[in-house]
């Protein structure tokens, strides 16, 4: 299924929501009398237990702080996220700001990193000066170029095999430029998903327990693992199951090391794993074409239909 490129956000304002968090969840009985375990409010009428979860996983983020200068203020961009980011501004609502000061621009801020984005001046140095700004941020270095050293591995168990349910060129639900050369490969929740290629892991959400039809509200709720590689493209293994994953950012990983369980969370209408690759092209976030290690380590390509085993 398609997974939203939702990285990016667009924030209004001076800060964004981060830091350590509290998950709660609901437990109830469906009719059969099986526990049911979801992070949505159970129907109406039924009685429920809730449950908080204490996490302390500090998830990356990308914050704009104002430093006061001596005619105005300084935009400055963090980012903690363990990849550069670009970021775009945009001033809005201005009052006694210089026509000198760029209403907008365009910035990369390296991995965990600090980086002045623009200083807004007063137009008349006597008077208040009032403005407010918007920006979008993406990961990755803009114009990556794919280079892997070898095939990716299949991002499952040795000597298994999971039929692919979803594949370039179909566009059932891989639809735009950042899921078009997504792979889905159709699997019990359960499965372990290893590392088809070695990075840095830069993000991970765990929290979600129930999949949806509805990519709006359930796009963003997918369970997920991204890892950068070294050439600057990174990896998104998607609606894995949840409280199994067992990286966090800033993790070196190796090819083939275990990095969750697959599930079926977010946008899906089944268990499977989402895998794609894709890179920063620099504004938009596109997927790559990748091949395989086949047998003898030779390069294949997959397509729906297809149950290529792991070598």
């Amino acid at each position: 299924m398609r997974v939203a490129a939702a990285f990016a956000a667009l924030l209004v304002g001076s800060t964004v929501a981060g830091g350590s968090f509290a998950q709660r969840i609901y437990v109830y009985r469906d009719a059969s009398g099986a526990p049911v375990y979801t992070d949505r409010p159970p129907p109406s009428g039924s009685v429920y237990d809730e449950r908080d979860l204490g996490r302390q996983l500090e998830r990356p983020q990308v914050q704009l702080l104002q430093r006061e200068t001596e005619g105005g203020v300084q935009l400055v961009a963090r980012n903690t996220y363990f990849a550069p980011v670009q970021i775009a501004y945009r001033l809005v609502r201005v009052e006694n700001v210089s026509a000198d000061t760029p209403a907008t621009g365009l910035e990369v801020v390296p991995a965990r990193a600090d980086a002045d984005l623009v200083q807004v001046l007063r137009a008349d140095l006597g008077v208040t000066m009032s403005f407010e700004y918007e920006f979008q941020y993406l990961p990755g270095e803009p114009g990556a170029v794919h280079a892997p050293a070898q095939p990716y591995r299949l991002p499952y168990a040795l000597a298994r095999s999971f039929a692919v349910t979803q594949a370039f060129p179909d566009q059932i639900t891989h639809r735009d430029p950042a899921s078009q050369h997504a792979i889905d490969f159709a699997m019990p929740v359960g499965t372990a998903v290893y590392a088809a290629r070695g990075g840095i892991v830069i993000d991970v959400a765990s929290d979600y327990y129930e999949a949806g039809l509805d990519p709006a509200e359930d796009g963003p709720r997918a369970n997920i693992v991204r890892v950068l590689h070294e050439d600057g493209t990174m990896a998104l293994y998607a609606h894995l199951n949840w409280n199994s994953i067992r990286v966090e950012p800033g993790q070196s990983v190796a090819r083939g090391e275990y990095l969750a369980d697959s599930g079926n969370t977010g946008f899906s209408s089944g268990p499977h794993l989402h895998f794609v690759v894709q890179r920063n092209r620099g504004g938009a976030i596109e997927s790559v074409p990748i091949e395989f290690a086949g047998a003898g380590g030779a390069a294949v390509g997959v397509r729906r239909g297809d149950a290529p085993t792991a070598y």
